[in-house]
């Protein structure tokens, strides 16, 4: 009789747990289902093949206000596919238009701009002092009101000499350049640079989150910032990365070059109804 009762017993909990993880199934499809794909790019093509010229354009210069070294342009040798699924954006030091750098910023402006959304690209960052990538978005009314009027999400920015810590920010009005509202992420046990990491916000009408590789580290709502909340207009993507600034300083002798950002996807999704 005891016997029978240890199986019955072990035949319930068996049923228990299945009904639990049944249960956690269903969850995680009702989460998955918050969000519909609307626009991507996964970057797949041959080796050295310039990026879509329908997704993407390409900011040409230098400085950008930011005390930046590098000379950006279209070439392919700043701005290419990899051959296997990857955007590669590299800085090579080399002289270049009056400037001692090249690299790269990819821009969606005119081609998608977009109001809320779920933002997200899967990334491997490079690594070195003063390397400066990032992933954000950018008031698409930038040529009417100004920055940072328009408006500046920083979905992920990194110095390369911090090889365990992202940022995620908010630039507008009142709280800009070096006073932005900001948060830093420390990777526990890993490296930005060693291997690829999913990089995104979801934006609301009144709410912004930040996360990596699906953990929240971050939220801020209209009402907490020191300043004019001006996100509910369109933005477009941007893709770059900087050598120097005032963010990161400038490399040294200890900055091998070229450099690599690796970009895997950048997929954006709007809220499902």
């Amino acid at each position: 009789m005891y016997r029978n009762y240890l199986i019955r017993l072990k035949i319930a909990v068996l049923i228990v747990a299945v009904m639990i993880l049944a249960g956690c199934s269903s969850s995680s499809e009702a989460d998955e289902g918050e969000w519909r794909l609307v626009w991507e790019d996964n970057f797949d093509g041959p080796a050295g093949q310039s990026p879509n010229a329908t997704r993407w354009g390409f900011d040409i210069g230098t400085d950008w206000g930011n005390a930046q070294l590098e000379y950006d342009t279209d070439r392919p040798e700043n701005a290419s596919l990899d051959g296997n699924g990857n955007l590669a954006i590299v800085a090579r030091a080399e002289s270049f238009s009056g400037r001692n750098y090249t690299s790269a910023r990819m821009i969606t402006k005119n081609r998608f701009e977009r109001t809320y959304g779920r933002f997200e690209a899967r990334m491997q960052l490079p690594w070195g002092q003063g390397l400066w990538p990032a992933f954000w978005l950018l008031g698409a009314n930038i040529d009417e009101v100004s920055w940072p009027q328009c408006g500046e999400i920083d979905i992920m920015e990194y110095r390369g000499q911090e090889p365990t810590i992202i940022h995620g920010s908010l630039h507008g009005p009142g709280y800009s350049g070096g006073q932005p509202v900001t948060t830093s992420y420390q990777a526990v046990n890993d490296r930005f640079d060693t291997g690829f990491h999913v990089f995104a916000v979801e934006w609301e009408a009144d709410e912004i989150r930040w996360y990596v590789d699906d953990a929240l580290y971050q939220t801020v709502r209209s009402d907490g910032v020191p300043g004019e909340w001006v996100y509910d207009h369109p933005f477009y993507i941007i893709l770059n990365l900087a050598v120097g600034g005032n963010y990161v300083g400038s490399p040294n002798l200890s900055t091998v070059f070229p450099q690599t950002m690796l970009v895997d996807y950048v997929r954006v999704y709007e809220a499902a109804e």
